[in-house]
């Protein structure tokens, strides 16, 4: 099962408003090109290397973006979608705020 967290949706919403804005059609783009990298953990969850804490790091195929998840035996569990333009330090303290609210749906 792969839950998604409260965090890793508003990082969604960021990306997509941010490609909207760039050209209408952009963002669901986006958006379908990260679900697909999601779905991919299915088969792929915990080979990706530890990037923070106990979160692994995928990095997506089509977009500057890094999905941040940990893995259990019977579930994963995105906690955070970040543009991998943003500061090294910025990208710690997100992941730090995602592991404290994150509540998750599926």
């Amino acid at each position: 099962m792969i839950r998604i967290a409260a965090s890793a949706r508003r990082d969604l919403d960021e990306g997509y408003d941010f490609y909207e804005s760039q050209e209408i059609g952009l963002g669901d783009y986006f958006l379908s090109s990260v679900k697909a990298d999601l779905e991919s953990l299915r088969v792929t969850g915990g080979v990706h290397r530890i990037a923070h804490a106990d979160y692994h790091r995928l990095l997506c195929k089509t977009f500057p973006f890094a999905v941040y998840y940990t893995k259990s035996d019977q579930e994963i569990t995105i906690f955070a979608v970040i543009d991998c333009r943003r500061e090294p330090a910025w990208v710690r303290g997100h992941l730090r705020q995602a592991g404290r609210t994150s509540g998750s749906s599926q």
